[in-house]
């Protein structure tokens, strides 16, 4: 793992949430999982199986990540092994992400979210329309 030291003046984070990180120091391995489902109604009706996230398939389908086939030959030359950095400033650090100030060796990162937005049709003031996204 390339180890180099990091200087940071100054950091102002405001909020770190759902499954993120926020990391000061090298690390070997970091793996973070974050699933989330948003359901929005006029109506206020509740099914009973909204909760489940294996109902739907942004959940249950695979991440399939594309094969590396070339070889990848990387030369790093370091004349100052210091990385200087004044100030760094952040709102937020949300669903499964990272600020890392340091070196890391093995990251994987994962956020599935699925947003529901069930409307209420014209004249219609029981029926509900589900509109799914992300499917």
């Amino acid at each position: 793992m390339l180890r180099r030291t990091s200087v940071v003046n100054h950091i102002d984070v405001s909020t770190v949430s759902f499954a993120s990180i926020f990391q000061i120091g090298d690390s070997h391995s970091i793996y973070k999982l974050s699933h989330a489902l948003a359901v929005q109604r006029e109506a206020e009706q509740f099914y009973g199986s909204e909760g489940e996230f294996t109902a739907y398939h942004a959940f249950t389908q695979p991440i399939s990540l594309p094969p590396v086939n070339e070889p990848i030959l990387i030369g790093h030359h370091h004349l100052n092994p210091v990385i200087k950095v004044n100030n760094i400033d952040i709102i937020g650090i949300s669903s499964a992400s990272m600020l890392n100030i340091g070196s890391s060796h093995h990251v994987s990162m994962e956020a599935r979210i699925k947003h529901i937005r069930q409307l209420l049709l014209e004249g219609h003031e029981r029926e509900l329309v589900q509109l799914r996204m992300l499917q």
